[in-house]
């Protein structure tokens, strides 16, 4: 059935066919993915080059200027440019995959009204900004991008609403463009707070969802719509999500360990209050549990021929990787290059896991012997 045939005004939910998902999503929706792991890479480098005060303001690059003075600042402004120019590469990507998704669920309908939002949104953004700034308000960029977040949400609570067909497509897609909207002004505030730790962290733990998200809406394009149930052993779906507890700490005291470190962002700035070589300790004991939960998973799919089995087998490859780049960094001073492969490499195991959490449940009335227990 054609696209347009989705834009009828019929109240009765459509079935998995009446919604085509064409190429171009596809590939838009590939590309934001690979950008947000990729974002994460050249924000690592910013970090990891000691050039994350490489822009003193924001989101202009100095007070005078959007863009790096190399002769004043550098390489180091060239780096944090780069890596804010990327923010823009992600929303715009973000952005698209959002439109093609109204598209294909909608036609034309929630794509106006989605416009319609966006250009009272920039509206509301530049009359928030000149209001501040007429004030002296310190804050006036921070107020402007607090506003346009404000329209982005109220635009995607007034879409979902009006959506009726592949929901969680467009539910995806949102959440995508939110996330690099937020993760922008929090960069902002890394940059303003003179790179705290925990902010930073935030940042990297932020931009690593928003991976898993973009990973979870290429598995959504393939999937049925419809009511799922499980397709797996009760203590199998059990053990998947202890493994995601696994995760999320390994990544977690990472995150920590990194922010304790010597790649605080900028040479100027040293970072105290936790122990670095003790935090390297705790971050890699959630980690060795991890690696043995994901082979005790793996062990069981493929004897049980259960459906995440090859998803958990990618998920073993990154865990091993991770874990003997985790190793060789620690044996070695933490070069920059292997912390920085560390770092992608955690982003692409969330992925992974994040899949294969996707692959416990299937359509309702698929071949099911586990739907019972």
């Amino acid at each position: 059935m054609p696209v347009s045939s989705a834009t009828t005004e019929s109240p009765t939910p459509a079935g998995p066919r009446d919604v085509v998902l064409a190429r171009p999503l596809r590939v838009m929706a590939w590309l934001s993915f690979l950008a947000e792991v990729l974002i994460i890479g050249t924000g690592g480098a910013v970090r990891l080059t000691g050039s994350g005060l490489g822009c003193s303001d924001w989101p202009l690059c100095t007070p005078e200027s959007l863009v790096p003075i190399l002769e004043v600042q550098g390489i180091h402004g060239a780096i944090e440019f780069g890596n804010r120019t990327m923010t823009g590469l992600v929303g715009l990507l973000a952005l698209g995959v959002l439109m093609l998704t109204l598209h294909a669920v909608s036609g034309k309908r929630l794509v106006i009204r989605a416009v319609w939002f966006a250009v009272g949104g920039i509206v509301l953004a530049v009359l928030v900004y000149i209001a501040a700034s007429a004030l002296s308000v310190v804050a006036s960029a921070a107020l402007m991008s607090a506003a346009l977040l404000l329209a982005v949400l109220v635009g995607m609570v007034d879409s979902l609403r009006r959506t009726t067909v592949r929901r969680d497509l467009a539910v995806l897609a949102w959440l995508v463009l939110v996330g690099v909207m937020a993760q922008a002004v929090v960069g902002g505030f890394a940059v303003i707070s003179e790179l705290n730790p925990f902010i930073v962290g935030f940042h990297y733990a932020s931009s690593l969802l928003l991976v898993c998200v973009t990973a979870l809406f290429l598995v959504r394009l393939d999937a049925v719509p419809g009511p799922r149930e499980r397709a797996v052993p009760v203590w199998f779906a059990a053990l998947t999500h202890v493994t995601g507890l696994a995760l999320v700490l390994t990544i977690l005291f990472g995150v920590l360990t990194t922010g304790s470190g010597p790649h605080s962002g900028d040479v100027n700035i040293k970072r105290e209050g936790f122990d670095a070589s003790i935090l390297a300790h705790v971050h890699s004991w959630p980690g060795y549990v991890l690696a043995a939960l994901v082979l005790a998973l793996a062990i069981s799919a493929w004897l049980l021929a259960l459906p995440p089995r090859r998803w958990l087998l990618v998920l073993i490859i990154a865990i091993v990787v991770q874990v003997a780049v985790g190793v060789l960094q620690a044996r070695t001073g933490l070069p920059p290059v292997l912390v920085g492969v560390h770092m992608l490499l955690a982003s692409l195991s969330a992925a992974a896991y994040t899949v294969v959490v996707t692959k416990l449940k299937k359509p309702v009335g698929a071949a099911n012997p586990y739907a019972e227990d």
